[in-house]
């Protein structure tokens, strides 16, 4: 009931009221981009969906114009050199990921779940297969997100993100989006320009096996 009905109905009145409420901060990141670089306000990427279905997500731009496209940042060779100044700040605060709101509210997206992978990173769509995480909706955060982020192995990101379908419920999205908080707050697992596996997450991960 709850992951076919209950979620879907809650993605919606948290989307809305959340963008409403941050109209402000809205305005503000526009103004702050804008004003920071050359280049459009949005960036729109092309990723994987639930059922494998193609989609493009909607985020603030934090990276010059110039940058390749479609390639991970941690794949860049110097990506520090891409990333704006705002950029960097909103990346570290996941600011940039606001206007997901939109990709919510559409259906494309839940406010908890796997992040989206990008439409070319067969690997981690490969590995997500095992476990049923392309099955479901992808989220603005996850279980994942809050285990490591950028410091995950993508065997171990899509371990997480299995493990995440199996406990999916109101009281295990409670439970990410709290913590969700708490990593922001404290920047952890923000690695611009690598990916690895921390001493850290890998216990984490031997505990789930």
């Amino acid at each position: 009931m709850y992951r076919h009905y209950i979620k879907r109905l809650l993605d919606i009145i948290f989307a809305l009221c959340a963008f409403i409420a941050l109209i402000p901060l809205f305005i503000t990141l526009i103004v702050a981009v804008k004003i920071n670089s050359r280049g459009p306000v949005f960036f729109n990427q092309m990723r994987v969906g639930r059922r494998k279905r193609m989609f493009n997500i909607i985020k603030f731009r934090t990276m010059r114009i110039d940058a390749p496209s479609d390639v991970p940042t941690h794949m860049l060779n110097n990506s520090e050199a891409y990333i704006t100044g705002v950029g960097r700040f909103m990346r570290k605060t996941s600011l940039d990921e606001l206007p997901q709101i939109i990709n919510i509210l559409t259906g494309q997206m839940s406010l908890i779940g796997p992040r989206p992978a990008l439409w070319n990173q067969e690997d981690l769509v490969s590995e997500r297969d095992k476990y049923g995480a392309n099955d479901v909706r992808p989220g603005l955060t996850g279980w994942a997100q809050i285990n490591g982020r950028d410091e995950l192995e993508i065997p171990v990101k899509a371990m997480l993100d299995g493990e995440y379908v199996k406990k999916m419920s109101f009281a295990f999205d409670v439970k990410c989006f709290l913590g969700t908080i708490v990593s922001i707050i404290k920047r952890e697992g923000v690695v611009e320009g690598r990916t690895g596996a921390s001493k850290q997450v890998m216990n984490k991960d031997k505990s789930i096996k």
